[in-house]
């Protein structure tokens, strides 16, 4: 495939948009990141709750559990609040049920003990890719979240067997390309999100054709593509968090 640049961004083929992490960005909870990846801009916050789904009492083990949504004027258009709708979207439903498995994928839930983490994860500003924001930035609000716990001393270590982050990829004009914006991504050909932890491996793929049918070749170079465009991540998690 072509690997000169031929899109809206100007950036390479490989490259990440900007991608900044604030950490402690709200007041009140106990954990939280304003994550950045260019004009994508997703505010997660971990609040720990002492008590677990009832499916899970008595069990001495743990839940981690995600909610998702977007501003009313997140957008260039201004959106109705799910609320006033009175039900969220399939998509809603969908994301946030990626977002909670995703972290829950490296999760000790025996460790952190019967108690449950919730990430809310609000998008303030889209630009495509707001789900791998929200997992990427999430991972980060959980740490604090858990380091939180432990500085307390309710938890004697923390209960987390790995990092996890995500990233979007795509083919786009024929070229496969890394972090899609929604100029992009509205005119992709196939759109792929991936969920990938620090070890590398795979927690979740989501790949949709959306003109033709792709091939394996074509995969293995997004793939590829999202394996690099991970690491870097798991890299700015890791600086962002001190570790």
């Amino acid at each position: 495939m072509i690997v000169a640049s031929n899109r809206p961004s100007g950036r390479s083929f490989n490259e990440l948009r900007p991608v900044t992490f604030e950490l402690n960005s709200t007041k009140h909870a106990e954990g939280s990141c304003l994550v950045k990846f260019g004009d994508t801009h997703v505010l997660c916050s971990a609040s720990v709750d002492e008590r677990v789904p009832s499916f899970l009492r008595n069990s001495g083990t743990g839940w981690v559990t995600a909610e998702y949504g977007m501003l009313p004027r997140s957008t260039n258009t201004r959106m109705d609040r799910e609320a006033a709708r009175g039900k969220q979207s399939g998509r809603t439903l969908e994301i946030q049920r990626l977002i909670g498995r995703s972290l829950r994928a490296v999760m000790d839930m025996k460790a952190l003990g019967e108690r449950q983490i919730r990430i809310d994860c609000d998008v303030l500003q889209a630009d495509g890719g707001t789900r791998t924001a929200s997992i990427t930035g999430g991972f980060i609000a959980l740490r604090l979240a858990l380091s939180h716990l432990h500085n307390k001393e309710i938890i004697k270590s923390i209960p987390l067997t790995d990092q996890v982050a995500a990233i979007s990829c795509g083919i786009y004009q024929g070229t496969a390309v890394l972090d899609l914006d929604y100029d992009e991504d509205s005119n992709a050909e196939v759109d792929a999100n991936f969920v990938l932890t620090g070890n590398g491996t795979i927690v979740e793929i989501q790949a949709t054709a959306e003109e033709k049918a792709f091939q394996k070749t074509q995969f293995n170079e997004l793939l590829t593509l999202a394996e690099n465009g991970i690491r870097n991540l798991i890299s700015l998690q890791k600086n962002s968090l001190g570790l």
